[in-house]
């Protein structure tokens, strides 16, 4: 009585069976194929052959290893540092005004010291081209997924997404320190190491050893990085030996404050955009690239600003401003501790599906609101 039904249910998993067995062939054959023609070759072609497919083997192994380790990658790295106190101060500098004199500004230009915010952004340099491979300029990466951008992938991706996260507070970091922190009014000469370091690190991400524009042997971006790091230490070298200024004062603090919420505030919008336009949850191959990038930057910006603290401290001791930079930090800490294993752009009113780019937007945004006070307490 239950044969025909026992056979149906038989039938049934024979021709999943069959289908299952037909797909793998169809995935195998090219390589049963090449693996024939290859064995007709003479012993030269083999050779050429198997050594090309070993070089490629190896360079898939040494991107996937890169991509995967991430070498002292430490969410609490600015709690490791033990900036010394200055070694000497010059005397507060004044401020041109606008009729040409000089009028008194809070603050002090330091010199014969050292300056954290110049050796933690030398240091996250270091951390990214030296200590780990640079991603977005390795060719496998360059290359792609057969054709396909990394970054349109779910796997791969999130370590070069995280770098340039990373690489954008470096950057913002090193204009302000061209501009307005490394001389002391805005018409001095420009300190020759900092836009050295500016200019280097400004430099296109993802250039490797060759590239077609223009046609030709290139300098990749690592090496460009690493003279930026150079040239802060040399900066922070001269500034030891009273050869150079850094200039801690309250006017240049607010506007480097408000750089940096600018900068993260665009962040906030492009995480607010593929949330809101892009709903598939875990399906969403683009959210990790938001995630991770926002991270980095995140990442970059906790060891800038714990820097800050220490150059601008008798400014923040001054305007009472101490607790409000603790809370930016303690922010930025609790936004570094979230790490999901996989990214989900769910809605923010699901229920199966977590929204991982909604959560790092709130810290993100809960960030610039406390820089967004410092700033206006700064410009009373």
């Amino acid at each position: 009585m239950l044969d025909p039904i026992v056979n149906f249910f038989t039938r049934i998993f024979q021709w999943i069976g069959r289908g299952i067995g037909f797909a793998i062939g169809v995935i195998l054959w090219p390589f049963m194929w090449v693996g024939r023609w290859y064995t007709q070759r003479g012993w030269i072609l083999k050779a050429v052959l198997g050594l090309a497919l070993l070089m490629l083997v190896g360079l898939y192994g040494y991107f996937i290893w890169n991509t995967q380790v991430w070498s002292n990658f430490n969410p609490a790295y600015a709690q490791a540092y033990n900036f010394t106190q200055p070694a000497g101060t010059a005397p507060p500098q004044p401020a041109p005004s606008a009729t040409g004199e000089t009028a008194g500004v809070e603050g002090e230009v330091k010199t014969c010291t050292n300056s954290a915010i110049v050796q933690v952004a030398a240091d996250l340099i270091d951390f990214n081209v030296n200590e780990n491979a640079w991603i977005s300029s390795m060719i496998l990466y360059k290359l792609g997924f057969f054709g396909m951008d990394w970054d349109r992938t779910p796997f791969l991706d999130n370590k070069a997404s995280f770098q340039r996260g990373v690489n954008q507070a470096i950057r913002r970091t090193a204009v302000e320190l061209v501009d307005t922190l490394g001389r002391v009014r805005g018409t001095s000469q420009i300190d020759q190491n900092l836009q050295d370091a500016r200019g280097a690190i400004t430099f296109d991400e993802e250039t490797w050893y060759f590239g077609f524009r223009p046609f030709g042997p290139k300098t990749p971006t690592p090496s460009f990085y690493r003279t930026a790091a150079n040239s802060l230490r040399a900066f922070n070298d001269r500034l030891m030996k009273c050869e150079v200024v850094f200039n801690a004062r309250a006017d240049n603090l607010l506007q480097f404050v408000d750089r940096i919420a600018s900068d993260i505030g665009s962040t906030s919008d492009m995480i607010r955009d593929r949330s809101q336009n892009f709903n598939s949850g875990w399906f969403d191959t683009r959210a990790d690239d938001r995630f991770w990038f926002a991270y980095g930057q995140l990442y970059g910006y906790y060891g800038i600003l714990t820097a800050a603290h220490h150059d601008f401290q008798q400014i923040l001791d001054n305007r009472g401003l101490t607790p409000l930079w603790n809370s930016v930090e303690g922010q930025l800490k609790a936004a570094l501790a979230i790490q999901p294993l996989i990214i989900s752009n769910g809605r923010e009113d699901g229920w199966i599906m977590p929204t991982h780019l909604t959560t790092m937007g709130f810290y993100v945004l809960r960030v610039r609101s406390n820089l967004v006070e410092v700033r206006s307490v700064l410009d009373r």
